[in-house]
Parts: structure tokens; sequence; C-alpha cells
């Protein structure tokens, strides 16, 4: 009697390839500390079960390095901050529309694969990340990235063309001059002459710069003189803003183009509670918790909240952001609403503002976290 043949295996599907993605951070900028702080976060929150985490630093030198991913390595505690620091191990971005494949270079050693990469997170703040420069780059290797694309960031980064672009699509932008190096350098009385018309106070900003760096409040002539030789010393194109009487408060966007209507979040409210800052700087963003309150959500008027809200999509819209932006307005005694400005990657750490205001809104940080990365997988490469 024939034996009973043995049944066939079943087949079983493969396990499914996760996505890859470059967390990168650091930079060139005076934002390196925050840069990897937010990338701290962003490495925590990411679901290892779903994504395949490769972690790329910039040095202060502009050196992209194999970094560390872990978390704790990257979080600002105990007055220690994160710093890039170069590894040796260089890291080389796809070359061709038909590469993915990511390579680490080391002296003397035969260049070596570390895999493919299917999308770029870029957690960088201020000049040669936030501003256009970094997707530029990433536009030539045809690699997808979260958050807006090459003009929208250009734009975003500079407040000059920001307001510009802004007051265009008849949104309210409060009154600004700006100092070109030029200018300054040939007829300086001309300048404050043209400044004058702001009135005082004044508050003094270098043009591309983010994290309220070189920002100074000037309350007469001598300290606006001071106040444009420190912004000048971090850009020598400069934004002098007349001061708004009214409340800080700030609206997250996130969605827009091929991901759907970009949607607000609740609005958040900073309120400086330490008189020894003149207003949010530097200091009080990042060093001093005590000294500043971050109410989420801020406690204002539904029709004011929407009025944020739709003021805040609208800015997103118009500047041709893509996934994530924070919008920065000045809500006044009246209930008017008055931009300040965009940030197309605006601080990312669990405690920061952006996410604080979606956590408000119903979306945890590892959620946010996630959909922005599904956000950045569906766009296409290329013209859009």
């Amino acid at each position: 009697m024939d034996a009973t043949p043995a049944p066939l295996p079943v087949p079983t599907d493969p396990a499914p390839v996760r996505p890859r993605v470059l967390v990168l951070f650091g930079g060139r900028s005076g934002e390196h500390t925050i840069s990897c702080a937010t990338a701290g976060g962003v490495l925590r929150a990411i679901d290892r079960d779903r994504y395949d985490v490769l972690a790329v630093g910039i040095t202060r030198e502009g050196h992209w390095v194999l970094a560390d991913d872990d978390p704790d390595r990257w979080a600002i505690s105990d007055g220690r901050l994160p710093e890039v620091e170069d590894t040796r191990t260089h890291v080389l971005l796809p070359q061709g529309v038909r590469d993915r494949e990511v390579q680490a270079l080391e002296a003397g050693q035969v260049p070596r694969a570390l895999g493919e990469v299917d999308v770029v997170f870029p957690l960088l703040h201020g000049p040669f990340g936030e501003d256009g420069t970094v997707q530029g780059l990433l536009e030539l290797a045809d690699v997808r990235y979260v958050g807006s694309g090459v003009l929208a960031s250009a734009v975003g980064m500079d407040k000059h063309m920001m307001k510009i672009v802004l007051a265009g699509h008849g949104l309210p932008v409060g009154e600004f001059e700006v100092v070109l190096p030029s200018q300054w350098r040939t007829d300086r009385q001309a300048v404050l002459d043209r400044l004058a018309r702001l009135g005082l106070p004044v508050f003094v900003k270098p043009a591309r710069a983010g994290s309220s760096l070189g920002i100074s409040r000037a309350d007469s002539l001598d300290e606006l003189l001071d106040a444009l030789a420190t912004a000048q010393a971090v850009d020598p194109k400069v934004i002098v803003e007349a001061a708004v009487v009214g409340r800080e408060v700030e609206c997250g966007v996130l969605g827009g183009r091929d991901g759907g209507p970009a949607r607000a979040s609740l609005p958040g409210e900073i309120v400086v509670t330490d008189h020894r800052h003149r207003f949010y700087d530097y200091e009080a963003k990042y060093f001093d918790s005590e000294g500043v309150r971050l109410a989420c959500p801020a406690d204002l008027p539904a029709e004011v909240v929407e009025r944020v809200q739709e003021i805040a999509v609208a800015a997103f819209d118009a500047i041709g952001c893509e996934g994530i932006a924070r919008v920065d307005v000045f809500v006044t005694p009246d209930g008017g609403v008055q931009i300040n400005e965009i940030n197309t990657m605006p601080g990312f750490t669990p405690y920061s503002m952006y996410p604080m205001m979606w956590q408000a809104s119903g979306l945890s940080y590892p959620e946010l976290v996630d959909e922005l990365l599904a956000l950045a997988l569906a766009r296409p490469t290329g013209l859009r």
C-alpha cells in the first residue's frame, strides 16, 4: 500500500520590510544643540517595530557622520549640551534617482553600505538645514523627507521674504523694516531715519535665524544700535519690527499638499513669568523652565481660537508648506490676530510647544511622529 504523501508546506508571507528612516540632526547653525535635543525626542518616540532607524549627525563644521541612536545621548541634562562630534565615519547620501543606498566612508577603508533609506527626517533648525539647503540636497538625491520643500523652507526661514509673501496673501502682518548690510555700511543715518517710523520699542532680529538667537528689544536709540550689532553678529541681514501689544500665541499645523488639507491644533500660549526676561528669549526658551509657563491649550474665547486656527492654516498654505509648521501670532486686547512668523521645522522635543499643542488636541507625541513619517513616505519625489 502506497504511503500517504506528505502535505505540502503552506507558503507564508515574507516578513514585511520596515521603512528605513534616516534621522538627521545637528548642523552648522547656532541651533545645533537644540537640533540634537529634538533628535533625542524623536529617536525615543519612533516605533522601532514599524521603522528601522539610522541616526546621522552633522557636525558644526558640516561633516555628516554616523551617530549614536540612543535618545539619552542627545538630551539636555544637568547643564550638559549635546553636540555632534566627528566620529570619522562619514555618511554619503545616494547619488542618483535609482539609488537608495547610504554609504559609510572611513579613511583608508573601502566604502561600506549602510543599507537603503526610504525617508529622511531632517530635524535641523536654522540656516544650512531648515532654510531649503538640505531640502535641495535631498531633492537632488531623489529621497523623500519630512516637512516643507525647498521654496517653502527658504521663505519660512527668511523673515523678510516670509512677511512679504504673507502680506501678499492678505494676511495680517505687523509693521517692519529691513536693514541690509550694504545699507548699514554706506548710510547709517538713512537707515535710522527709516527705522524711526516704527517708533519705540522695537524688536531687532536676524532675518534668518531661530530659537530667538540674536534677538533684542530696544527701548531707546542706544539700545537700538546695540541690538543691531547683536543681530548682525548672527546674520548680516536684519529685520526690525514694531512692538505689538498682545498675547504670544502659537498654533501647530499638520498635513497639507498630497496629504490632504492641512489642519490646525489647539493654540498654546507663552507666558513669561520672570521679569528678568524682557521677552521669550533664548535663555527663557531652553534654560529657565521656572521663568516661563507654556499654557496649552491657551485660555482664549472660542471665536478667537477659531480665528487663530484659520490664520495658521492660511499662512501654512500661503508659504506652500508641507507636513509640519508652527505659526506664531499675537492676539491683541480687542481679539485681533496678527502673524508674527512661521517655523517650518519647529522645536520638536516632547516638551516643545508644537508636540504639546497636538497632545492637547488628542494626538500623542509618538502618533505625531508616525503621521509625519507616513505623510513623507506617501509624498512623491520630484516636481509635484
